[in-house]
């Protein structure tokens, strides 16, 4: 596996997008090839510094989950083996040191423009909007909910696919609007059964997965084939079953050193939330890589990047 940390790959392939973490080349009519790098972004601003093995962490997490969850929904995953990736696309074999563990070979597909979030637990803007107005996703909840309390059945709580600035949480009715009913019933029938399959899976390795968020595409041939990343630190929220206690929030392995940082920055006036960002401190970098490495461990079991 790569160890080197990775801000930005070029690689000899036409390049069809650089998104806050992955950069997206074209293979053929037919195939991309996903590139993650160990850029990391917090309050939609990408870090100067990137977090070591990150990158790693959630291309084979997600190639781990698309093996994991094939049987309850078909995705655009092809392979996430660097030698098979080489041997497709012999070009790349002097660049093994760049795209080694986390580059992925994917079908291309047209992608839906929401995001797909369930929501095992009320947590994070769920929370919010809950204690604001009494709601999840536009819909009533019942009175006397506490933060992070287990929510049962888990709720699909669509949202914009913002390619700036924040998602929006909208209303399951908006997406059937904006859809139709058949394709919104599949997209909420889909992202459920992939969220209770994994959490069921997971829990008994001793993680909970409160929500995550699982994108859509369709082929050329119209299937439809769940894409990007899944059930990754960027797209879920993991938290320790042995330390969960509802009516608090939760340690969680994620962005959270990232964000209590730059959050003490931002309340003593030291950076105003804009970009140039921060410079980080090693520790907050150290504890990021730590913690996404430790999800990657606990969840599938394999010690390949358990040291540092």
């Amino acid at each position: 596996m790569s160890s080197a940390p990775l801000t930005d790959s070029a690689l000899p392939l036409p390049l069809v997008r650089r998104g806050k973490v992955r950069e997206v080349y074209e293979v053929d009519d037919d195939t991309l090839l996903l590139v993650a790098s160990d850029r990391v972004s917090a309050f939609d601003v990408v870090m100067a510094e990137p977090i070591p093995h990150k990158g790693t962490v959630l291309t084979q997490m997600s190639a781990y989950w698309f093996r994991q969850l094939a049987a309850v929904a078909p995705s655009h995953f092809i392979s996430a083996d660097t030698e098979e990736i080489i041997a497709r696309l012999p070009a790349l074999a002097e660049h093994r040191q760049v795209i080694a563990g986390r580059a992925m070979l994917a079908r291309r597909t047209a992608p839906i423009p929401f995001e797909c979030v369930v929501r095992g637990y009320l947590a994070g803007s769920a929370w919010k909007e809950y204690r604001q107005a009494g709601t999840l996703a536009g819909e009533p909840l019942p009175q006397g909910l506490t933060e992070s309390v287990k929510l049962d059945p888990p709720v699909f709580s669509p949202a914009t696919k913002a390619e700036t600035g924040h998602d929006e949480n909208i209303t399951f009715d908006q997406v059937r609007d904006a859809l139709g009913a058949e394709l919104a019933d599949q997209l909420r029938d889909r992202s459920t059964a992939l969220y209770t399959t994994a959490a069921e899976q997971s829990i008994r390795r001793g993680i909970i997965i409160a929500d995550t968020k699982f994108e859509f595409g369709h082929t050329t041939s119209g299937n439809l084939l769940v894409i990007d990343e899944l059930l990754t630190p960027d797209s879920s929220r993991f938290w320790p079953a042995d330390q969960y206690q509802s009516g608090r929030s939760q340690p969680s392995f994620d962005k959270q050193p990232l964000r209590d940082h730059l959050d003490e920055l931002r309340q003593s006036g030291e950076w105003n939330g804009n970009p140039p960002p921060p410079a980080l401190p090693e520790a907050v970098v150290q504890a990021m890589s730590t913690r996404y490495r430790d999800a990657y461990l606990r969840i599938t079991g394999d010690t390949l990047l358990a040291s540092p």
